[in-house]
Protein backbone atom coordinates (compact mmCIF):
# COMPACT_ATOMS: atom_id res chain seq x y z
CA UNK A 1 0.00 0.00 0.00
CA UNK A 2 1.24 3.28 -1.09
CA UNK A 3 2.26 6.48 1.05
CA UNK A 4 -0.98 8.28 0.14
CA UNK A 5 -3.23 4.83 0.56
CA UNK A 6 -1.98 5.08 4.17
CA UNK A 7 -2.22 8.40 5.03
CA UNK A 8 -6.02 8.27 3.45
CA UNK A 9 -7.70 5.44 5.37
CA UNK A 10 -5.06 5.62 8.20
CA UNK A 11 -7.14 5.99 10.57
CA UNK A 12 -9.68 2.91 10.83
CA UNK A 13 -6.25 1.16 9.85
CA UNK A 14 -5.58 2.30 13.23
CA UNK A 15 -8.25 0.10 14.46
CA UNK A 16 -6.70 -3.40 15.38
CA UNK A 17 -9.50 -5.12 14.26
CA UNK A 18 -9.10 -3.60 10.77
CA UNK A 19 -5.15 -2.76 10.31
CA UNK A 20 -3.75 -3.35 6.42
CA UNK A 21 -5.66 -6.95 6.26
CA UNK A 22 -8.73 -5.17 6.61
CA UNK A 23 -8.09 -2.74 4.53
CA UNK A 24 -6.45 -4.84 2.11
CA UNK A 25 -9.45 -6.74 2.08
CA UNK A 26 -12.38 -3.32 1.49
CA UNK A 27 -9.85 -3.03 -1.65
CA UNK A 28 -10.36 -6.16 -3.32
CA UNK A 29 -13.62 -5.96 -2.50
CA UNK A 30 -16.97 -5.85 -5.05
CA UNK A 31 -20.07 -4.43 -3.32
CA UNK A 32 -23.46 -3.87 -5.50
CA UNK A 33 -25.48 -1.05 -4.55
CA UNK A 34 -29.15 -1.48 -6.17
CA UNK A 35 -30.71 2.06 -5.53
CA UNK A 36 -29.46 5.64 -5.34
CA UNK A 37 -31.80 7.30 -3.09
CA UNK A 38 -31.42 8.53 0.44
CA UNK A 39 -30.28 5.36 1.71
CA UNK A 40 -27.78 4.67 -1.45
CA UNK A 41 -26.51 8.17 -1.46
CA UNK A 42 -25.37 7.74 2.10
CA UNK A 43 -23.98 3.88 1.97
CA UNK A 44 -22.17 4.67 -1.23
CA UNK A 45 -20.53 7.86 0.13
CA UNK A 46 -18.93 5.90 3.21
CA UNK A 47 -18.27 2.86 1.39
CA UNK A 48 -16.16 5.12 -1.31
CA UNK A 49 -14.82 7.24 1.49
CA UNK A 50 -13.70 3.74 3.47
CA UNK A 51 -12.10 2.45 0.46
CA UNK A 52 -14.12 -0.33 -1.03
CA UNK A 53 -12.06 -1.27 -3.98
CA UNK A 54 -15.03 -1.64 -6.60
CA UNK A 55 -19.02 -0.45 -6.46
CA UNK A 56 -21.13 -1.50 -8.85
CA UNK A 57 -24.13 1.31 -8.64
CA UNK A 58 -27.31 0.34 -10.23
CA UNK A 59 -30.46 3.11 -10.49
CA UNK A 60 -32.33 3.49 -13.83
CA UNK A 61 -33.82 7.49 -12.26
CA UNK A 62 -33.18 10.86 -12.95
CA UNK A 63 -32.32 13.79 -10.49
CA UNK A 64 -35.51 16.21 -9.47
CA UNK A 65 -35.26 18.56 -7.14
CA UNK A 66 -37.81 16.48 -4.36
CA UNK A 67 -34.88 14.21 -4.10
CA UNK A 68 -31.98 16.76 -3.18
CA UNK A 69 -33.48 17.28 0.52
CA UNK A 70 -32.38 13.31 1.51
CA UNK A 71 -30.17 12.20 -1.34
CA UNK A 72 -27.12 13.82 -0.34
CA UNK A 73 -24.57 12.23 -3.25
CA UNK A 74 -26.74 14.56 -5.67
CA UNK A 75 -26.53 18.22 -5.98
CA UNK A 76 -28.52 20.82 -7.21
CA UNK A 77 -26.26 21.20 -10.11
CA UNK A 78 -27.83 17.17 -10.75
CA UNK A 79 -31.07 18.18 -11.60
CA UNK A 80 -31.99 16.20 -14.71
CA UNK A 81 -28.80 13.90 -14.85
CA UNK A 82 -29.05 10.26 -14.30
CA UNK A 83 -28.13 9.27 -10.66
CA UNK A 84 -26.05 6.81 -11.65
CA UNK A 85 -24.11 9.54 -13.55
CA UNK A 86 -24.21 11.76 -10.81
CA UNK A 87 -23.16 9.74 -7.95
CA UNK A 88 -19.75 8.26 -9.92
CA UNK A 89 -18.76 11.53 -10.48
CA UNK A 90 -19.31 12.97 -6.65
CA UNK A 91 -17.63 9.60 -5.23
CA UNK A 92 -14.91 9.72 -7.76
CA UNK A 93 -14.15 13.36 -6.61
CA UNK A 94 -14.36 11.72 -2.98
CA UNK A 95 -11.87 8.83 -3.67
CA UNK A 96 -10.08 8.53 -7.29
CA UNK A 97 -8.62 5.30 -6.30
CA UNK A 98 -11.49 3.16 -6.60
CA UNK A 99 -13.58 1.43 -9.31
CA UNK A 100 -17.01 2.38 -10.02
CA UNK A 101 -19.51 0.81 -12.50
CA UNK A 102 -22.89 2.04 -13.41
CA UNK A 103 -26.26 0.09 -14.76
CA UNK A 104 -28.76 2.83 -15.59
CA UNK A 105 -31.73 0.22 -16.25
CA UNK A 106 -33.93 -2.01 -14.27
CA UNK A 107 -31.58 -5.17 -13.78
CA UNK A 108 -33.74 -8.10 -13.67
CA UNK A 109 -33.29 -12.06 -14.20
CA UNK A 110 -30.26 -13.38 -15.33
CA UNK A 111 -28.58 -10.01 -15.30
CA UNK A 112 -29.69 -9.64 -11.81
CA UNK A 113 -28.36 -13.15 -11.06
CA UNK A 114 -25.15 -11.77 -12.98
CA UNK A 115 -24.44 -8.77 -10.91
CA UNK A 116 -24.94 -10.83 -7.41
CA UNK A 117 -22.84 -13.82 -8.45
CA UNK A 118 -20.18 -11.44 -9.06
CA UNK A 119 -20.52 -8.77 -5.72
CA UNK A 120 -18.64 -9.96 -2.27
CA UNK A 121 -21.86 -8.01 -0.40
CA UNK A 122 -25.31 -6.65 -2.33
CA UNK A 123 -27.13 -3.42 -0.64
CA UNK A 124 -30.53 -2.97 -0.64
CA UNK A 125 -31.23 0.68 -1.08
CA UNK A 126 -34.44 -0.12 -3.26
CA UNK A 127 -38.24 1.26 -2.35
CA UNK A 128 -40.63 -1.55 -3.30
CA UNK A 129 -40.79 -5.00 -2.26
CA UNK A 130 -40.88 -6.32 -5.67
CA UNK A 131 -37.30 -5.42 -6.35
CA UNK A 132 -36.80 -6.57 -2.67
CA UNK A 133 -38.09 -10.26 -3.45
CA UNK A 134 -36.50 -10.20 -6.63
CA UNK A 135 -32.81 -9.24 -4.92
CA UNK A 136 -33.05 -11.63 -2.19
CA UNK A 137 -34.35 -14.76 -4.30
CA UNK A 138 -30.83 -14.08 -6.24
CA UNK A 139 -28.86 -13.29 -3.18
CA UNK A 140 -30.15 -17.19 -1.51
CA UNK A 141 -29.83 -18.81 -4.83
CA UNK A 142 -26.48 -17.70 -5.41
CA UNK A 143 -25.57 -17.70 -1.29
CA UNK A 144 -24.37 -13.67 -1.38
CA UNK A 145 -24.65 -11.53 2.00
CA UNK A 146 -27.50 -9.08 1.81
CA UNK A 147 -27.99 -5.84 3.81
CA UNK A 148 -31.39 -4.59 3.76
CA UNK A 149 -32.68 -1.53 4.58
CA UNK A 150 -35.46 0.73 4.63
CA UNK A 151 -37.00 4.17 5.89
CA UNK A 152 -40.09 5.87 5.73
CA UNK A 153 -41.57 8.86 7.94
CA UNK A 154 -39.28 8.69 10.52
CA UNK A 155 -39.28 4.92 11.12
CA UNK A 156 -36.56 2.88 9.74
CA UNK A 157 -35.19 -0.73 9.56
CA UNK A 158 -31.93 -2.56 9.06
CA UNK A 159 -30.73 -6.22 9.03
CA UNK A 160 -28.23 -8.42 7.62
CA UNK A 161 -29.14 -11.62 5.40
CA UNK A 162 -26.17 -13.75 5.38
CA UNK A 163 -27.22 -16.46 3.13
CA UNK A 164 -23.84 -18.53 2.81
CA UNK A 165 -25.10 -19.78 6.19
CA UNK A 166 -27.65 -22.09 6.18
CA UNK A 167 -29.26 -21.13 9.94
CA UNK A 168 -29.73 -17.53 8.60
CA UNK A 169 -33.35 -16.40 7.47
CA UNK A 170 -33.63 -14.16 4.59
CA UNK A 171 -35.93 -11.26 3.35
CA UNK A 172 -38.82 -13.54 2.45
CA UNK A 173 -38.38 -14.98 6.13
CA UNK A 174 -39.50 -11.28 7.26
CA UNK A 175 -42.08 -10.63 4.43
CA UNK A 176 -43.65 -14.44 3.92
CA UNK A 177 -46.37 -13.12 2.00
CA UNK A 178 -46.69 -10.61 -0.99
CA UNK A 179 -47.42 -7.13 0.82
CA UNK A 180 -50.63 -5.17 -0.76
CA UNK A 181 -49.96 -1.81 -0.26
CA UNK A 182 -46.76 0.02 -1.18
CA UNK A 183 -45.14 2.91 1.28
CA UNK A 184 -42.92 4.71 -0.41
CA UNK A 185 -41.70 8.23 0.54
CA UNK A 186 -43.04 10.30 -2.30
CA UNK A 187 -46.84 9.00 -0.98
CA UNK A 188 -45.83 9.28 2.82
CA UNK A 189 -42.05 11.68 3.32
CA UNK A 190 -39.50 11.30 5.52
CA UNK A 191 -37.29 12.68 7.60
CA UNK A 192 -33.73 13.62 5.87
CA UNK A 193 -31.84 12.22 8.61
CA UNK A 194 -33.02 9.25 8.65
CA UNK A 195 -31.94 8.05 5.59
CA UNK A 196 -28.39 8.69 6.12
CA UNK A 197 -28.31 7.18 9.48
CA UNK A 198 -29.82 3.48 8.34
CA UNK A 199 -27.56 4.02 4.85
CA UNK A 200 -24.58 4.52 6.84
CA UNK A 201 -25.47 1.46 8.93
CA UNK A 202 -26.12 -0.69 5.89
CA UNK A 203 -22.23 0.70 4.39
CA UNK A 204 -20.69 -0.51 8.25
CA UNK A 205 -22.32 -3.80 8.16
CA UNK A 206 -21.35 -4.12 4.71
CA UNK A 207 -17.86 -3.67 5.89
CA UNK A 208 -18.40 -6.26 8.78
CA UNK A 209 -19.02 -8.57 6.71
CA UNK A 210 -16.06 -7.71 3.87
CA UNK A 211 -13.79 -7.70 7.10
CA UNK A 212 -15.33 -10.75 8.62
CA UNK A 213 -14.89 -8.79 11.57
CA UNK A 214 -17.33 -8.09 14.64
CA UNK A 215 -21.21 -9.06 14.96
CA UNK A 216 -23.95 -8.12 12.01
CA UNK A 217 -27.38 -7.99 11.84
CA UNK A 218 -27.71 -11.66 10.75
CA UNK A 219 -30.94 -13.15 12.85
CA UNK A 220 -31.68 -9.65 13.77
CA UNK A 221 -34.10 -6.49 12.96
CA UNK A 222 -32.85 -3.52 13.95
CA UNK A 223 -35.51 -1.22 14.59
CA UNK A 224 -35.72 2.99 14.49
CA UNK A 225 -37.67 5.65 15.62
CA UNK A 226 -36.04 8.97 15.18
CA UNK A 227 -39.41 10.89 16.41
CA UNK A 228 -39.01 9.55 19.83
CA UNK A 229 -34.97 8.57 19.43
CA UNK A 230 -35.70 4.54 20.32
CA UNK A 231 -33.73 1.58 19.28
CA UNK A 232 -35.47 -1.54 19.17
CA UNK A 233 -34.12 -5.23 18.20
CA UNK A 234 -36.17 -8.06 17.16
CA UNK A 235 -34.98 -11.70 17.10
CA UNK A 236 -35.20 -13.13 12.99
CA UNK A 237 -35.59 -16.15 13.03
CA UNK A 238 -35.43 -18.76 9.70
CA UNK A 239 -38.90 -19.57 8.67
CA UNK A 240 -38.97 -23.07 7.92
CA UNK A 241 -41.83 -22.55 5.20
CA UNK A 242 -40.25 -20.01 3.48
CA UNK A 243 -40.81 -19.98 0.28
CA UNK A 244 -37.34 -18.94 -0.78
CA UNK A 245 -34.67 -19.79 1.60
CA UNK A 246 -36.45 -23.36 3.07
CA UNK A 247 -36.11 -25.09 -0.52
Amino acid sequence: MDHDKLLRYSRQMMLPEIDAEGQQRLSDARVLIIGLGGLGSSSSVYLAAAGVGHLVLVDFDEVDISNLQRQIVHATNDIGRLKVDSAREHLLELNPEIRITTIDHKIEDAELEKQVKSATVVIDCSDNFETRFAINEACVKLKIPLVSGAAIRFEAQVSVFNNAHKTSPCYRCLYDTEVEVEQTCTANGVISPLLGIVGSIQACEAMKIIMDIGETLEGRLLLLDVLHMEWHTAKLNKDPACPVCSR
